[in-house]
């Protein structure tokens, strides 16, 4: 099981939040010591000067009153008693009565001469100032966490922002952008931009181009469409006067063919300038298209698994099964079912299925592209059959799948809108 994904500002914030912990943590300890080592070596260097004094007074048999002197304690601590007894001086913390004390020993005379020093205000001091180093440590790695997480938000909603753009070009909205060009450079970035700003201006620039060379393709084929318009219709009154014959027939069986790549162009160039609206009317789905087929004069068998009325306009979906199940029967194989079926969830669906070698993977991938269906095993033709049968769909909102079928064969899955049925 793969873990969650975690988003880039979380990751900036965490990554943030972890470094200032780490140099809190390193930095606090550092200070502790210091600090331990200053007060500490405070206290010692107090005790060291009693004992020095307790053993001066101790050597000419004078008082010790007042210095918290004395001779083998039992309360010394084992390891420091062995030290005073090896004749040397030494400090260690430990207690007296039940309080936290700092004892210095030396060698006396034969015995240990101890002096003890109060350590509990050390202990309470050394105590408060953890406290304070761990409270300004936790504020600071919250602030700084604060603040990272803010900029990380702002970061990935503007890259946010660009991949939305990104989607929405994808999906075929070329008048997206992220944001103007104002002040920016030649090459593509503007003064003082930072990085996320300038692969946004880098989107930007590479839709402004596409979006350019895609009019000027569909200004060129709408133009070569309307030039050719005219020429055919006279040559195909001409070829009506030529005697009839085998070479008529030819003649006018190509012309029709490239009449209808002519009308074809033409209906392509209206569906790219997206101006383009359906006359949305209510039918009844299965009737439609048991109608739809049988005018392609094609044997293509019709299923109903369940049907519903539904709004939709008759003439755009005429046009998109036709072409589909033109397109089956001319690269694919017998036998070629239309399927319906309403129930199929909240959207109805229209399958159309043969059974010849199915779709190739570029068309899987990337959908239909005009003059490309050279795919072996499923003929050749100009392939503007499916892009025009998408671009209907687009105005009438049915979301178009291809795929393959498992056993075999190309399947085209036609979902109408939720909106479309009829209550």
């Amino acid at each position: 099981m793969r873990p969650p994904a975690v988003s880039l500002r979380w990751k900036i914030a965490l990554t943030v939040m972890a470094v200032s912990c780490a140099v809190a943590a390193v930095l606090g300890v550092l200070v502790h010591n210091a600090v331990a080592r200053q007060t500490v070596g405070q206290v010692r260097k107090e005790a060291r000067a009693n004992l020095d004094t307790a053993l001066n007074l101790f050597e000419y048999g004078t008082s010790r009153e007042g210095l918290n002197s004395l001779l083998d304690p039992p309360e010394l601590p084992a390891p420091l008693r062995r030290l005073a007894r090896s004749g040397r001086h030494g400090t260690m913390v430990g207690s007296y009565h039940g309080r936290s004390v700092m004892w210095a020993a030396a060698p006396a005379d034969g015995q240990v001469m101890a002096v003890w020093t109060p350590y509990g205000t050390v202990h309470r001091s050394l105590d408060n100032f953890d406290t304070a180093i761990l409270g300004s440590a936790v504020l600071a790695a919250t602030t700084v966490a604060l603040a990272g997480l803010f900029l990380a938000q702002r970061i990935s909603r503007r890259l946010g922002t660009t991949a939305a753009v990104a989607r929405r070009i994808t999906a075929g909205d070329l008048d997206a952008r992220v944001g103007d060009d104002a002040g920016r450079r030649p090459g593509g970035r503007a003064a003082g931009q930072d990085e996320v700003a300038a692969v946004a201006a880098a989107l930007d620039s590479v839709a402004g181009s596409l979006q350019s060379r895609l009019q000027a393709e569909q200004r060129f084929t709408a133009d070569v469409a309307h030039e050719l318009r005219t020429p055919l219709t006279g040559i195909l009154a001409s070829a009506e006067l030529l005697p009839e014959g085998r070479p008529k027939e030819m003649i006018n069986d190509r012309l029709r063919a490239l009449r209808r790549l002519t009308e074809d162009l033409l209906e392509i160039s209206r569906l790219d300038s997206g101006a383009e609206h359906a006359d949305l009317s209510a039918y009844d789905l299965g009737d439609l298209v048991r109608r739809c087929v049988a005018a392609t004069a094609l044997d293509t068998e019709v299923r109903i698994a369940a049907d519903a009325v539904v709004e939709t306009d008759r003439r755009r979906l005429d046009r998109i099964l036709a072409n589909l199940v033109i397109n089956a029967h001319r690269h694919g194989r017998a036998p070629v079912v239309v399927t319906v079926d309403a129930a199929a969830g909240p959207r109805p669906t229209i399958e159309v299925r043969d059974h010849g070698p199915g779709y190739p993977p570029d068309l899987l991938h990337h959908g239909p592209q005009r003059f490309r269906t050279d795919a072996p095993g499923r003929g050749r033709g100009h392939g503007l059959g499916l892009t025009i049968a998408v671009g209907h769909s687009a105005v009438l909102g049915i979301d178009v799948r291809f795929t393959n079928a498992p056993d075999g064969g190309a399947r085209t899955l036609l979902r109408l809108p939720r909106s479309a049925v009829v209550e």
